[in-house]
């Protein structure tokens, strides 16, 4: 069974996203757009000219597609930041002071959290010796 795939939460737009989509809906958009002007563009006589035609309008749509994608992930994320800055200034159970203050007295601990460290900085010795050692 293949690795569970990790998700994130990006803070703002999510450009991957944006890039996928793009990619997807120009292919969609565009293939039919392309073939659908080439009927009434005027005919083209060389195959080097009909792909230079299939070019120019291609990018059109690109830009066209990823310009208004990314206009929509920009208005989709600033609503869902809008909607969560709302539901927490109206719910009076939230209330960062208190986990503002915890993370300042943990942060005044004198014990260091990294693993394997002793507190004079010293990493120690390895579980397992090392090969030619």
């Amino acid at each position: 069974m293949p690795e569970r795939v990790e998700r994130h939460d990006p803070d703002g737009v999510d450009y991957g996203w944006v890039m996928q989509t793009t990619f997807v809906t120009t292919i969609l958009v565009g293939a039919p757009v392309v073939a659908l002007l080439s009927l009434v563009a005027p005919p083209q006589d060389t195959w080097a000219a009909r792909a230079e035609f299939a070019l120019r309008v291609g990018a059109v749509v690109w830009l066209v597609t990823s310009v208004a994608v990314y206009l929509y992930a920009a208005r989709a994320a600033e609503s869902d930041d809008s909607t969560l800055d709302d539901s927490a200034a109206d719910d009076p159970d939230t209330d960062d002071s208190d986990d503002r203050q915890k993370d300042t007295a943990n942060a005044d601990d004198d014990t260091d959290d990294r693993v394997g460290e002793t507190p004079d900085g010293d990493l120690g010795e390895p579980d397992t010796p090392r090969e030619g050692a």
